[in-house]
C-alpha cells in the first residue's frame, strides 16, 4: 500500500491555477458576522455576500475591485445560499433563508438594492408540501434565464430533495429522499447547472456529487472517490466550464475537479487543491464568469476571499 507521502500525483508538476488576491476586499472590517455565501454579478461587476449574526447587516455588496458599496437587512434572517440572475431586462438576487423566525424556511428574490420581490415557500413554517410550497432549511438555489429554478432542500431539515420549479413556481420534477441510495441525499448543500443540461448537486453528508438530467430529472451518475476525506460543500463551474470548484469545509480545502463536457459522468478527477489556513471553514463559493475569479465564503475566518486565475 502506498503511504500518503509516497503518492505522486500526475498533476504534481502542474503550476498553480489560482492565487489569493490579498487586496480583496479593500477593507475587510465590513465583514462583521459569519460569512456563509457569496454570489457574483459578473455583468455589473458586483459581489453579494450573505452573513449571519446579531445586529449585523445580512447582505453586503462590494464592487469587484473590493470596495464596499452598501448593505441591506430587511426580511433576511439566516442566509445560507445566494445566487445572482441576470436576464435581458433586469437582475435579481436569490437568497435561501434557513432562519426559524417569521421570514425563515424560504427562498426569496430581491432587487439589487434589497427590495423583496418574491417569496417561495411558507415564511416561518418548515414543511415538505409542494402545494402550498414549503421548504425546511433550503440550502442553495440556481435560476436559469428561462426562469426555471433548482432548489436543494435542505441543510439538515426534514427534506433531502432537489426541486425543479417552473417560472410560476410549480413543481416540474423532484429528485431525492433521505438516504444513501442512487438519487437520494443526505444534506444536498449546493446546486448548479451546466450548459449541456446537467444539474450538479453537492450531496454533502453522503460525500459525493450527484448529477441529474435537467429536463427529466433522471439520475446520470455520481462522484465519490474525491471526497473520502470530507464531503463537498459547494458546486460551481469555472468560467470556461472545464472545472468544478468544490469547497471541503472540514479540511479547509478547495478542490478543483475536471468537468466532463459531454457524455459519461465517469468518476471525478481532482486536478488541483488549494489548501486554506486552519479553521478557515470554506462554506460556499461562486465564480465570476467574466474574469474567472473564485470567491470563497469562509465561516471560520468570517471573511470572503478572492482567488484569481493565473
Amino acid at each position: 500500500v502506498l503511504k500518503a507521502f509516497d503518492y505522486v500525483s500526475p498533476w504534481k508538476g502542474q503550476q498553480q491555477m489560482y492565487k489569493l488576491d490579498i487586496g480583496w476586499p479593500k477593507i475587510p472590517e465590513y465583514f462583521t458576522g459569519q460569512t456563509f455565501c457569496v454570489a457574483v454579478d459578473s455583468l455589473h461587476g458586483l459581489v453579494y455576500v450573505g452573513q449571519r449574526g446579531d445586529n449585523v447587516p445580512k447582505v453586503l455588496v462590494f464592487s469587484e475591485e473590493g470596495y464596499f458599496l452598501y448593505s441591506w437587512n430587511d426580511t433576511v434572517e439566516m442566509p445560507h445560499g445566494i445566487f445572482v440572475l441576470n436576464t435581458a431586462t433586469d437582475s435579481s438576487i436569490w437568497i435561501t433563508d434557513v432562519g426559524t423566525g417569521k421570514y425563515g424556511h424560504t427562498v426569496k428574490q430581491y432587487s439589487p438594492s434589497g427590495k423583496l420581490m418574491q417569496i417561495l415557500g411558507t415564511p416561518g413554517n418548515a414543511g415538505s408540501s409542494l402545494i402550498p410550497l414549503q421548504f425546511d432549511q433550503p440550502a442553495d438555489i440556481f435560476v436559469e434565464e428561462s426562469g426555471d429554478i433548482y432548489v436543494v432542500d435542505g441543510d439538515g431539515g426534514m427534506n433531502n430533495r432537489l426541486l425543479k420549479l417552473s417560472d410560476d413556481y410549480r413543481e416540474i420534477w423532484l429528485a431525492g429522499a433521505n438516504g444513501t441510495g442512487i438519487g437520494q441525499f443526505k444534506i444536498p448543500h449546493s446546486v448548479t447547472v451546466d450548459p449541456v443540461g446537467r444539474v450538479w448537486v453537492a450531496d454533502r453528508d453522503n460525500k459525493r456529487i450527484q448529477v441529474f438530467d435537467k429536463v427529466t430529472g433522471e439520475w446520470l451518475g455520481s462522484w465519490s472517490s474525491c471526497f473520502a476525506e470530507d464531503g463537498p460543500y459547494s458546486v460551481r463551474f469555472t468560467a470556461d466550464y472545464k472545472y468544478l470548484i468544490v469547497a471541503q469545509m472540514n479540511i479547509n480545502r478547495l478542490a478543483i475537479l475536471a468537468a466532463p463536457l459531454v457524455g459519461s459522468i465517469g468518476d471525478c478527477v481532482m486536478v488541483q487543491t488549494i489548501q486554506l489556513a486552519d479553521e478557515t471553514k470554506p462554506h460556499l463559493v461562486d465564480v465570476d464568469m467574466k474574469s474567472g475569479a473564485v470567491y470563497v465564503a469562509e465561516i471560520g475566518a468570517q471573511q470572503v476571499q478572492r482567488y484569481v486565475p493565473l
